[in-house]
């Protein structure tokens, strides 16, 4: 993995300006290994090459902002920093294991529907993630102002969500948590798939994990029954974001968690008659209970979603190029319009305040191997790089809370290594507040982790 070093976590010191040796023509050099010697060629980033703008998020562990770059490669350009608290983050295993997951995976994967990390780093009592900024914001809030999409403008989105889906799973990973909430639309309008911390890695064909996770309204039965699931669960999930951009809610809710389990369990799914015969089809293709029967669930995975009907006018190489002109196209006036985003943050002064606090030793090891620079702002280093409604009622008038399930463990085996599965299952029956709703954890506080951008809502009857 570029830009990670495994060290050895039994080791009684591990340092930074540890020495090596090096033998050269039966001698034997002492070389001092520091970040200028190791990282030569990289570009080294920190707090003080980027301008905070505007904040874009705030929860519990830290926030998440605008940034302009002002050193080095790209200087000039725009970002979001997600800025958390170590201190914090180590307090709580499942959040050390989702912040873990999150980097990890975002270095892996390179997609155009799935959103690029330029750059990590840490400090003292800090870590950082720089993320291309989202401008377009939430899908959810498009889907808020329309109320429902028409099929065409739904095929769209769903189109763009089933390739980066694909190329998860072509990597051995499975997303588990796919919601509007979780779906950014860029700048042109596509669509970006964001939020990583319950995804599960190495699970390639055969392979199944029993860990139970994932957003109640959304989840899969087989997750719900802890029988094991696989990649299939993502196309579960596809299903009930179909059924919920052209009827207006996932296809199974109630007014408590408990009988929203039971619902997707036991219940068939109810469609409306306005559905085409190809959206129907596919809906109820999706939501087959029995993962084995499920459309996607075959070798050919996404593909097999692809050839349905409900696609025949999509075609996947424009789609995959962004030669398709996006249904909406967010009204922005700047690179710096922050006009997507909740008002709450965005009016706020955004300052980084510093963070003094010192880890022990094996608390810092948990972050062994967090500094990264994306192999495409290594290469700009050398060659120069740039980056490039109708009027409907309001919904959800009728849904449940949506409950996030975070199963996450640390397991301090190797740094920054996903460790999801054998931890213990999560499921709090607290309720959500008015605002974003918490994700629980095992002493039953509620944390609120920092989104880019923040996932807050003003209705009181939001689901999560």
């Amino acid at each position: 993995m570029a830009g990670v070093f495994d060290i050895d976590l039994e080791s009684e010191e591990v340092s930074d300006t540890e020495l090596c040796c090096r033998r050269s023509s039966g001698q034997t050099e002492e070389v001092e290994l520091t970040s200028e010697s190791v990282n030569r060629d990289s570009e080294r980033v920190g707090p003080d090459c980027f301008e905070l703008l505007t904040v874009l998020g705030k929860g519990a562990y830290g926030k998440v902002f605008q940034v302009r770059k002002v050193q080095g490669s790209q200087t000039g350009k725009i970002f979001a920093m997600k800025v958390l608290r170590k201190a914090k983050i180590v307090c709580n295993a499942k959040d050390t294991a989702h912040t873990r997951a999150e980097r990890e995976i975002l270095e892996k994967v390179r997609h155009p529907f799935i959103v690029d990390l330029l750059y990590a780093f840490q400090t003292g009592g800090k870590l950082y993630l720089i993320l291309e900024c989202l401008s377009g914001g939430e899908l959810f809030m498009q889907l808020e102002k329309e109320g429902i999409f028409m099929e065409d403008t739904a095929c769209f989105y769903l189109g763009e969500i089933t390739m980066a889906l694909g190329h998860l799973h072509s990597n051995g990973i499975i997303y588990r948590d796919l919601k509007p909430e979780n779906i950014m639309l860029c700048q042109q309008g596509h669509i970006k798939l964001t939020d990583f911390g319950l995804s599960k890695e190495s699970i390639h064909d055969g392979s199944i994990t029993h860990t139970f996770c994932g957003t109640i309204e959304y989840m899969a039965p087989e997750i719900l029954t802890r029988s094991g699931h696989n990649r299939a669960v993502d196309w579960w999930s596809l299903g009930a974001l179909m059924h919920d951009m052209l009827t207006g809610s996932p296809p199974f809710t109630a007014e408590n968690r408990k009988k929203t389990i039971d619902k997707i369990l036991k219940c068939k799914v109810n469609l409306p008659p306005y559905l085409t015969a190809d959206a129907r089809d596919m809906i109820k293709k999706l939501l087959k209970k029995n993962p084995a029967q499920r459309l996607g669930s075959g070798k050919g995975d996404a593909a097999d979603i692809q050839k349905h009907p409900f696609f025949r006018h999509t075609s996947w190489e424009e789609l995959l190029n962004k030669r398709v002109e996006p249904p909406y196209k967010p009204q922005l006036h700047s690179e710096e319009d922050v006009s997507q985003f909740d008002t709450r943050f965005t009016r706020q002064t955004p300052v980084d305040s510093p963070d003094d606090s010192r880890l022990s030793h094996s608390a810092e090891l948990a972050f062994a191997g967090f500094s990264f620079v994306a192999p495409s702002v290594l290469e700009s280093l050398k060659e120069g790089f740039s980056f490039e409604p109708r009027s409907r009622h309001i919904r959800r008038h009728n849904s449940s809370p949506r409950t996030p399930i975070s199963p996450l463990k640390f397991s301090p085996a190797g740094p920054f290594k996903s460790s999801m599965d054998g931890e213990p299952d999560l499921f709090s029956p607290t309720s959500p507040p008015a605002a974003r709703p918490p994700v629980p954890l095992e002493n039953g506080a509620a944390s609120q982790p920092i989104k880019t951008p923040s996932r807050n809502k003003k209705k009181k009857d939001h689901r999560r």
